[in-house]
Order: C-alpha cells, then structure tokens, then sequence
C-alpha cells in the first residue's frame, strides 16, 4: 500500500503545481528552461505512475474488503466509461464544441471514470486510488475553470465534425480497452 500511496502522491502531486502553487511552475521554467522542466515533469509523473501500477497490483493480492459491490454495479461502470472515453477523445481533437463548453474535457472524464469505478470497487486500494483520482478532478476542474474565467480564456469550436469525431475516437478506443486492453494492462475482464 506503501508503493500505491506514494505513487498517487508523485503523480497527483506533479499534476496538482498550477493548483497548489501556481508560479512554481512559470520559476521553474526561468530557472531551469523549458525542455528541462518538461523532462523533470515528465521523469516525476512517469515513475509515480508506475509506482502506482505496481502498488496497486501488490495491494490486489492482499485485498482489504470495505464493502462488496453488487455485480450489477460492473454495468455501470462499463456505461459511465463511454461518455469519460469519448470526454477524453474531446480533450485531444481540436475545436469540439465539447471543450467550447467543458473547458476541461479530460478533467471531467476523469471525474467519471475513478466515480464509475468506485462504484464497482470495495477495497481500500480502490478507495485509494480512485478516490484520489476523483478528488483530484473535481479540484483541477474547479480551479481550472475559474483560472479560464480570471484569465478570459475561451475555446473556440470549429465544427459539429470534430465532435463526430471525437465521438468516434472515443468509441473506438472504449471499445478497444473493454475487449483486450483493460484484461491485458489491468488483469480484469470487464465483460466476462
């Protein structure tokens, strides 16, 4: 649990700057340079994510039960995931009216996706990681939206099109995970 705890607090942590201190970021970047930043950024994120990964999966083998989800809460989860899929898809394609509207499309997708799973998940390792992934999304949305408003930011949509488009990315790659990727990285069927 350890591994996990520490994973969440690297990778949250470096993805929680422009929230918990808005100009370290901007004095790293004078400091240090942009490619460097970027590197450090990058380098912290990658081994808090995998330090994640790996307590996630050790805390699995040993699970602590706080409650036990009904196995209808599985088909929740799986429909929850196509809107957090097709948000995420929205985050990527330029000029969807989705992030005209939402600002912040992947913050809310990952609102979604660590909700949909804690619906279907009991253990203190769920709990953990997804509630710190939930809690996490609704602060970086929170402040993200009211830094856009502060600053004047806006999202120009282009077209019907790009949301078509990232309807279609987002189903495509829903689709994928669910059938192969989620058993393959996750060790979890989600159908079966």
């Amino acid at each position: 649990m350890t591994l996990l705890i520490l994973g969440l607090v690297l990778f949250l942590g470096t993805h929680s700057t422009r929230i918990l201190a808005p100009g370290f970021r901007e004095s790293a970047v004078r400091s240090l340079g942009i490619i460097p930043w970027k590197g450090l950024y990058s380098l912290v994120s990658l081994a808090g994510f995998m330090l994640i990964i790996w307590g996630y999966g050790e805390a699995r083998y040993t699970p602590t039960w706080v409650w036990m989800s009904p196995d209808w809460t599985r088909h929740i989860t799986a429909l929850l995931l196509v809107p957090a899929f097709i948000l995420l898809a929205a985050a990527y394609v330029p000029g969807t009216y989705m992030k005209a509207k939402l600002g912040h499309p992947m913050a809310l997708a990952v609102k979604i996706w660590a909700f949909a799973h804690l619906l279907s998940n009991g253990t203190v390792a769920d709990i953990l990681l997804f509630g710190a992934f939930l809690a996490w999304a609704i602060l970086y949305y929170a402040v993200a939206r009211r830094r856009d408003r502060a600053e004047g930011v806006t999202y120009k949509a282009i077209s019907v099109q790009r949301d078509l488009i990232a309807v279609a990315i987002g189903l495509a790659f829903y689709a994928v995970f669910a059938a192969v990727l989620h058993e393959w990285l996750i060790g979890v069927r989600p159908f079966g």
